[in-house]
C-alpha cells in the first residue's frame, strides 16, 4: 500500500448512505477541482474570508491502493442528548456530567437527563465573530475556561462546587493571559495531557507572522502547569510555548502510547491534522500543508478546507476522530494508518463543532449551526460505536 501522508494526498469519499462508511475516490482530479471551486479561507465564517497568501500549491497524485482502516466505527443512528443550545463550543465529562460551553453567551451548561441548567457565566466576555467562551477543561476540583475577554485571549478556571444537578463556579482565577485575539483565529482548546499539564491552543489571531515569533503567544500550541508557571522542561526556558508555525489549531488529544495529535485550519489550499513534537515549527505561514522544507514538520494527513474543516477532536481506542465544520462530517483517522480516513453522517446533522469521549464508551458529538444563522438551536448527539 502507498502510504498516502508521504505523498500528501488522503482519499477523499463520495457521497454516501448515512450511517456507514463513504466510499472513497482516488482521483487527483477531484481534489483539484474543489481547491478551484473553494471561495475564500477556511474561517468558520464565509464572511471572514481573505484573499490567499500564495498559489495553491500542486496536488500530487492519490494512491490507488485500498486503505486499511482500524476498528472504530459508528453504529445506528445517533440519539439527540440534549438540545436547546446556542453556539456550543466545547463539551467536558465530570464522572459521569456532562458540561458544555457557549461561544456568545459565556454560559457553561450542565447536562442532566437530557435537560440544561446554567451552572455559571464567566465573567468580562467579549464576544465577537469566532471569539467568546471556547474550550474548557477538568481537573482536580477546577473547571478550566478559554475566554476572549477585552484586549485578548485568557485561561482561566472556576472551582467547581456543589454536586451534579446542582454544580456552581466559584471565584475566576487567571491561569494564563496575553493570547492575542481578532475576530477570527482564536483557537481555543484546552484540555490536560497524560502528563497532568494544560495545552493550549492559540491561532494567528488574523497576523500570520505572530505564528513565526517566538515572542508572541499567537500561533502555538500552550503548555503549563494547572496553576499557569512554565514546566522546567518546556523547549522554550521560560516561556509556555509547546510547538509554533501554526494558523488556528482546535483540536488536540493524545493516543495510549502519549502521541498528540492536532487539528487545524488551512487558509485556502489545505486543512491538516498533525503530530504535535516539542519544539517544532509547523510551518505557518512559510508553508501550508506538506510542503517538505527543512525546518518545518509536515502534517500526516492533508485536505482541501472546503471537504472538512477541522475543530475538535478525541483520541479512542486508536482512532483520531475529528469533528468538521464545512464539510459537515465525523472524519475517522485509524492512528496506525495515518494516510487513510472514512467519513461518517456527511451533510446530516450540518456543521460539527466538538467530539468527545463518554463515559459509557460512545461519542458525543457537538453541532454549530446557530453560528452561522441555521436553524434556532444546536444539540449533542450520542453515536454508539463498534471496536471491531
Amino acid at each position: 500500500m502507498i502510504d498516502l501522508a508521504s505523498v500528501g494526498s488522503a482519499r477523499r469519499p463520495h457521497a454516501s448512505s448515512p450511517h456507514r462508511p463513504s466510499a472513497r475516490s482516488a482521483s487527483a482530479m477531484a481534489i483539484v477541482f474543489s481547491l478551484f471551486a473553494l471561495a475564500g479561507c477556511a474561517a468558520e465564517r464565509e464572511s471572514d474570508a481573505v484573499p490567499p497568501a500564495a498559489a495553491p500549491i500542486p496536488t500530487p497524485p492519490a494512491s490507488a491502493a485500498a486503505p486499511t482502516l482500524g476498528n472504530l466505527a459508528p453504529v445506528g443512528a445517533p440519539e439527540v442528548v440534549a438540545s436547546g443550545f446556542t453556539t456550543p463550543w466545547s463539551v467536558v465529562f465530570v464522572d459521569d456530567t456532562a458540561l458544555v460551553s457557549q461561544r456568545d453567551t459565556g454560559e457553561i451548561l450542565e447536562i442532566t437527563d437530557g435537560d440544561t441548567r446554567v451552572v455559571g457565566e464567566v465573567p468580562d466576555l467579549a464576544a465577537r465573530g469566532e471569539g467568546g467562551l471556547l474550550g474548557i477543561a477538568h481537573a482536580d476540583g477546577y473547571l478550566y475556561t478559554y475566554v476572549t475577554i477585552p484586549g485578548g485571549n485568557r485561561v482561566m478556571r472556576f472551582p467547581l462546587e456543589g454536586t451534579p444537578g446542582s454544580f456552581s463556579l466559584g471565584a475566576a482565577q487567571t491561569v494564563l493571559d496575553g493570547i492575542p485575539s481578532a475576530n477570527i483565529h482564536n483557537g481555543g482548546r484546552i484540555a490536560f495531557g497524560p502528563d497532568g499539564l494544560l495545552y493550549v491552543t492559540a491561532g494567528d489571531a488574523a497576523d500570520p507572522d505572530a505564528a513565526q515569533d517566538p515572542g508572541s503567544l499567537g500561533g502555538k500550541i500552550l503548555r503549563v502547569t494547572p496553576e499557569g508557571e512554565v514546566p522546567a522542561d518546556n523547549p522554550f526556558p521560560g516561556s509556555p510555548v509547546w510547538s509554533l508555525g501554526h494558523r488556528n489549531p482546535q483540536g488536540i488529544g493524545w493516543d495510549a502510547d502519549g502521541t498528540m495529535y492536532a487539528s487545524e485550519f488551512g487558509q485556502d489550499t489545505w486543512d491538516e491534522l498533525n503530530v504535535i513534537e516539542p519544539g517544532s515549527n509547523y510551518g505557518w505561514p512559510e508553508v501550508e500543508g506538506i510542503g517538505g522544507r527543512a525546518g518545518f514538520v509536515d502534517p500526516v494527513q492533508q485536505w482541501a478546507p472546503a471537504d472538512a474543516s477541522p475543530s475538535g477532536l478525541a483520541v479512542v481506542d486508536g482512532a483520531v476522530v475529528i469533528a468538521n465544520l464545512r464539510g459537515e462530517r465525523l472524519r475517522i483517522v485509524p492512528t496506525g494508518d495515518l494516510g487513510v480516513f472514512d467519513d461518517y453522517f456527511v451533510g446530516e446533522y450540518g456543521r460539527l463543532r466538538d467530539v468527545a469521549a463518554a463515559p459509557d464508551g460512545s461519542l458525543w458529538v457537538v453541532t454549530s449551526n446557530t453560528d452561522r444563522g441555521g436553524g434556532d438551536s444546536d444539540v449533542i448527539l450520542r453515536v454508539s460505536v463498534s471496536r471491531g
